[in-house]
């Protein structure tokens, strides 16, 4: 739960110091929805470049949650990537780690009525995929495929789909 407020508290910060500098579209900046990808059923994600242009080195943080029938679930997914590509198309790269937090109610479980169950943990993530984003802002779009890992398991064709907003 400690990683999941750190995680959340670095998003916020990020976002306020890309808040404090002069708007500036060529260092390329967006934010968007994801469904499946990196944190794993739909995250919102925030994602720059390091430096000035389309291309390059870049990183995203994004958030996740869902509850249904007691059970609660968390992603946070952390990356840093890659830009290739001119005009609007890119093909983008990227590599990182997707926090995981999930609680659910103790129901004829062991334990006093009304206890949660609580697990945390994180996984391994990749990022392969297209990537529409036009150079002065506006719609922005991503497809593509998001490897997931850990110590027990490899899924290599996990898709990913995203519409957002670039400025």
């Amino acid at each position: 739960m400690k990683s999941l407020f750190l995680s959340v508290f670095f998003l916020i910060s990020l976002g306020q110091v890309c808040q404090a500098q002069a708007p500036d579209r060529s260092r390329g900046q967006s934010v968007f929805v994801e469904v499946l990808g990196n944190g794993l059923i739909y995250s919102v994600n925030y994602d720059t470049r390091f430096s000035q242009g389309m291309n390059g080195l870049g990183g995203r943080a994004g958030i996740g949650y869902i509850a249904m029938d007691g059970v609660r679930f968390t992603s946070v997914p952390l990356l840093v990537n890659y830009l290739f590509g001119h005009d609007k198309h890119f093909f983008e790269i990227g590599v990182g780690a997707t926090i995981l937090v999930g609680s659910a109610g103790n129901q004829g479980g062991f334990g006093p009525a009304g206890e949660r169950d609580r697990e945390s943990g994180a996984i391994g993530t990749m990022s392969l995929g297209y990537r529409l984003e036009p150079t002065d802002g506006g719609f922005l779009f991503r497809a593509g495929i998001t490897p997931i890992y850990d110590s027990s398991a490899f899924w290599p064709l996990w898709p990913q789909l995203s519409f957002g907003y670039a400025f």
